[in-house]
């Protein structure tokens, strides 16, 4: 990167929103790769980070010069994967359906990849929304 110049940046945060917080302890990996001639570059590593008690992962590094698409993978699965008990009906049977409190023991999506098309000198806010049975991702600021 020369000097003068604005480096692209990738910021990121988790909201559980089956329990309505953040999820911390999450692995996020961030990947990079650029356009050529011949279509696109293979995926390289940038970064790995960990949400905080925030759910935020704000500590990858600048992207590369020449990026044109970065990549977060989310590892979710052991952050849904904690273990709950199995629900039961009001008989004591068990329901064969999860609870509110133990849907968070499931893990659907073991991870979840975004990549998105990057432009030199900006930063990009990618905030995950997670549930055990779906995501939501969007441009944040």
């Amino acid at each position: 990167m020369s000097s003068g110049t604005t480096p692209t940046t990738v910021s990121t945060h988790i909201l559980d929103t089956t329990i309505g917080r953040p999820a911390q302890g999450v692995t996020v990996e961030l990947a990079v790769r650029e356009k050529r001639e011949k279509g696109d570059g293979p995926w390289e590593p940038a970064g790995t980070s960990t949400t905080d008690a925030d759910g935020r992962c704000k500590d990858f590094p600048p992207l590369p010069p020449g990026t044109t698409q970065a990549r977060l993978l989310f590892a979710v699965e052991p952050y849904l994967s904690l273990s709950r008990e199995p629900s039961h009906e009001p008989s004591g049977e068990p329901s064969g359906e999860p609870s509110h409190e133990q849907a968070r023991g499931m893990a659907f999506f073991p991870e979840v990849a975004i990549a998105f098309a990057v432009t030199p000198g900006e930063h990009y806010h990618v905030p995950l929304l997670l549930n055990p049975f779906g995501y939501s991702v969007y441009r944040g600021s």
